[in-house]
């Protein structure tokens, strides 16, 4: 595994972002896990956040792509931190793009916010998590309604490697079959469970046999 994957991993853990334990999921699932990207909220989380993202994206995009797109509410801040990091670690000035949830019709009007999307444009979307592709659903039709672009594909920071909505694939998997679309993550919960399990980050052992046995039951039920 590479070493900022790791270093993402423990980053993830230290800013309690990804948590063990029991939760309910929005699906009404019960996970021993949960992911919570809002809980990046300072200037050297986000600055950390935008260069992981950025080097997972030069990993499986290259410079091949223009604009990066961030579905709101969340993925306004993670494109912009991360065409930071891009321009950054890269030298590579690539444009951010969002929609807006209600069309705006004075001053800088119509549905997108930060760069207009033009013809010939590559885009590659930017999430947190994903595990319904509900935003993607809703976000497609508005990047390709622009005109001629190109979606290159999608990168989220977890995939949590279950069933999604079709109850059979990923829900990356089913992004990838319906849209036709690259669909990553800088890591997967493998890449966790591999890394973290009785490794302590800090000194502290936030994976250990009795979360291994839960998650592992869950993906009994739940794995894709």
């Amino acid at each position: 595994m590479e070493q900022y994957k790791e270093e993402f991993i423990e980053f993830m853990v230290d800013s309690q972002v990804l948590k063990f334990g029991e939760f309910t999921l929005k699906s009404g699932r019960k996970s021993p896990f949960f992911m919570n990207a809002g809980a990046y909220v300072t200037g050297a989380q986000l600055k950390k956040l935008g260069e992981y993202y950025a080097k997972a994206i030069h990993d499986n995009f290259g410079d091949d792509f223009d604009v990066l797109f961030g579905p709101a509410y969340k993925g306004i801040p993670l494109s912009v931190a991360t065409v930071i990091a891009y321009s950054e670690l890269y030298g590579r000035e690539i444009r951010y793009c969002s929609n807006r949830k209600e069309i705006k019709d004075h001053g800088d009007v119509g549905i997108l916010l930060g760069s207009s999307l033009s013809e010939g444009d590559r885009v590659v979307i930017i999430e947190d998590v994903t595990t319904s592709g509900k935003s993607i659903e809703e976000v497609y039709p508005i990047i390709m309604a622009q005109g001629k672009v190109e979606i290159k594909g999608l990168m989220v920071s977890l995939n949590r490697m279950e069933k999604g909505p079709g109850g059979v694939m990923s829900a990356l998997d089913e992004i990838k079959e319906k849209y036709g679309i690259d669909a990553n993550a800088i890591v997967t919960m493998q890449d966790v469970i591999e890394y973290l399990y009785n490794r302590p980050v800090k000194g502290k052992i936030y994976f250990d046999d009795t979360i291994k046995a839960a998650i592992d039951k869950y993906y009994e039920t739940y794995g894709a």
